[in-house]
């Protein structure tokens, strides 16, 4: 369930943010680049949890909690501050996120935390934006933060700022997989040389899995090739992926080091993801399916 409340407590699932592909267009004079992107969110995620206090507290847990223990004021905490800020309230909440994903990892999870909160918090503290309002909140937070209060397939333009709803695409297994190495964002960016991409933004609805997997081979993300120079074992991940049983295709996944593949079937990724998790005990491997909704 992504949004639910008991005893008290709203629980908001921030899921993982999948480029299926990523172009790179052009790069702005202030240095930040134009994208072409269809992204979509997986069922695997990271989970916030709201309910009402005298004071403003996070509460971290999860398998990648420690990461974050030496932040004092990550994006959740920022999202919460400036939510009341703008709101014109208290910022009183005792906050839990349960770190589910890895950190600098390519799949949004700091975003996807940040849009879980501002939903969170947004009913907790009965607040009346409107959807216009969130997503200028969220834009102040960071590029990916609006498209992940979206939370639905969408197309991306800009420098992720421009939105727009994909159409209906069909429901495929996946798995996510990273060596728990962080890459930075802009370092992956800014390692990036060549020409630049055109839009490849497809029409109408694919009919299957089949269709899309198709229409995604004929796309590509154009950060794989800087990420690898910094990061190898990206390589190393996508051919695990690669030569998975069942997988339709693998690619790496925004600006890495998370790469994914697709399946059939949940239970086909979850047979690869097993495999792989035995082969390399040592990644973090993640079996599910796309879109989450």
């Amino acid at each position: 369930m992504r949004e639910a409340a008991s005893g008290g407590e709203l629980r908001v699932s921030a899921p993982a943010k999948i480029n299926l592909y990523l172009h790179v267009l052009g790069r702005r004079p202030a240095g930040y680049h134009e994208l072409d992107s269809l992204v979509v969110f997986a069922d695997i995620g990271d989970t916030v949890t709201a309910r009402r206090a005298d004071g403003l507290t996070l509460a971290l847990e999860g398998p990648f909690a420690e990461a974050l223990c030496g932040a004092a004021d990550n994006l959740v905490l920022r999202a919460a501050r400036l939510l009341a800020d703008r709101a014109g309230v208290a910022p009183r909440a005792a906050l839990s996120l349960r770190k589910n994903l890895p950190v600098a990892s390519g799949i949004g999870g700091g975003s996807s935390d940040a849009a879980a909160t501002l939903r969170a918090l947004t009913r907790l503290w009965r607040l009346s934006l409107d959807e216009a309002e969130l997503a200028a909140i969220a834009g102040a937070l960071g590029a990916d933060v609006p498209v992940c209060l979206y939370r639905r397939s969408a197309w991306l333009g800009g420098i992720g700022e421009r939105i727009e709803a994909a159409p209906e695409l069909p429901r495929l297994g996946i798995v996510l997989a990273n060596p728990l190495i962080p890459l930075p964002t802009p370092d992956v960016f800014e390692a990036r040389q060549g020409a630049y991409s055109a839009p490849a933004r497809f029409a109408g609805a694919p009919r299957d899995g089949r269709e899309l997997v198709a229409l995604l081979r004929a796309r590509r993300n154009d950060l794989t090739l800087p990420a690898i120079a910094l990061l190898p074992e990206i390589a190393t991940v996508l051919r695990r992926l690669e030569g998975s049983e069942g997988a339709r295709l693998a690619r790496m996944s925004g600006s890495g080091a998370t790469c994914f593949a697709l399946y059939d079937t949940t239970e086909a990724a979850a047979r690869a993801a097993a495999a792989i998790s035995a082969i390399e005990p040592r990644w973090w491997v993640a079996a599910g399916a796309i879109p989450s909704v």
